[in-house]
């Protein structure tokens, strides 16, 4: 079969013929109908050497799969060759506590590192996947793999980020997305669904984003720079939004979100750009709360294929087959990718 495959660091990614792997016990075969590319794939193939924690190379890119079930291995009920699947992409050891209350992301033994990360596991980038466990699989219903894909990263990102603050949003309150990319497009979505009182405020340098983003639901869309943070400080009585959520990570995206998150609200950093977010007794504001959540749990997803199966969120989507997957990845850091870039191998 042909994969999409890291070789080595900072080269491009190149396509191979590897062997289709047999399922073994327990274990899944899918026939992969969609795989995202994601930021985060770009800062390992921009990396000059190993991250921590990687194993080897080569593997196969793509940690945000979907697609249908193509073989059972001996062991695996509850699936039939041919149903739609989609794929939770944190796989853990399954048996620390963490996993055991279902939060495989934060595992304690593995990290929640799974296909197309590592090395570890390869991705999904290729003809078929190998999935490790029937427990990693979610129907998808009438979703198409093709479309879905994105939902078990960009979705599943954005719907545990906006989980975590909820408390905090209601009547009268301000959620800011800084990045209108596909991750943020698919957490203004979410921050519709879950909290359709709140006002959410779209920020990026990207004037076609912000169209989009407000198509979406946002009921401001900012140019990023002060005047967004005048904005947002007028908006908000000069108290600042009870979450921001920064989806993108770099030193100014990171200085901006201060500015507009308030006392005693939330900062959540998204985004991978490897900013620095500076920190001293005023700033961020008193008592805001500041994580950088990772992915989220296995019945999280579920609620956003729910939702997704709802209508309630859509996944922009732009599809390319494997033999352009370099190009799908030059255009995403172009910032040329208006929704989420899919790779789908079988056409």
């Amino acid at each position: 079969m042909r994969a999409f495959q890291l070789v080595g660091w900072r080269q491009p990614p190149e396509l191979r013929e590897v062997p289709v792997p047999g399922p073994g016990a327990g274990q899944v075969l899918v026939k992969v109908a969609g795989a995202g590319a994601c930021h985060s794939d770009l800062h390992i193939m921009q990396a000059p050497g190993p991250l921590p924690g990687f194993t080897n190379l080569p593997f196969t890119l793509g940690h945000e799969n979907a697609g249908w079930v193509e073989q059972l291995g001996p062991g695996v009920t509850g699936f039939a060759p041919g149903d739609p699947v989609i794929v939770y992409g944190a796989w853990g050891c399954g048996g620390c506590a963490n996993c055991r209350e279902g939060r495989e992301n934060y595992c304690q033994n593995l990290g929640g590192e799974g296909p197309g990360l590592r090395g570890g596991h390869d991705g999904g980038m290729a003809e078929y996947l190998l999935v490790p466990a029937a427990r990693y699989l979610i129907p998808l219903g009438a979703l198409d793999p093709r479309q879905a894909a994105p939902l078990s990263d960009a979705g599943l990102t954005g719907y545990h980020a906006v989980k975590r603050s909820l408390h905090l949003l209601g009547p009268g309150s301000t959620a800011v997305v800084i990045g209108a990319g596909g991750l943020g497009q698919m957490t203004i979505q979410i921050l519709r669904a879950l909290s359709a009182a709140t006002t959410v405020v779209a920020v990026d340098t990207d004037a076609g984003k912000l169209e989009t983003a407000q198509r979406l639901g946002a009921e401001e869309a900012l140019l990023s720079g002060d005047e967004a943070i005048a904005r947002i400080r007028d908006m908000t009585a000069q108290q600042g939004a009870q979450l921001v959520l920064d989806m993108v990570g770099m030193d100014a995206t990171l200085r901006m979100a201060a500015r507009v998150a308030r006392v005693l609200g939330h900062l959540t950093i998204v985004g991978l750009g490897g900013g620095t977010l500076p920190v001293d007794f005023s700033s961020p504001p008193h008592e805001c709360s500041v994580a950088s959540p990772y992915w989220g749990s296995l019945t999280e997803l579920m609620d956003v294929i729910t939702l997704a199966q709802q209508e309630k969120i859509e996944v922009l989507v732009e599809h390319f087959p494997l033999q352009r997957a370099n190009e799908a990845y030059q255009l995403l850091h172009d910032g040329r990718i208006q929704g989420r870039a899919v790779i789908a191998p079988h056409g």
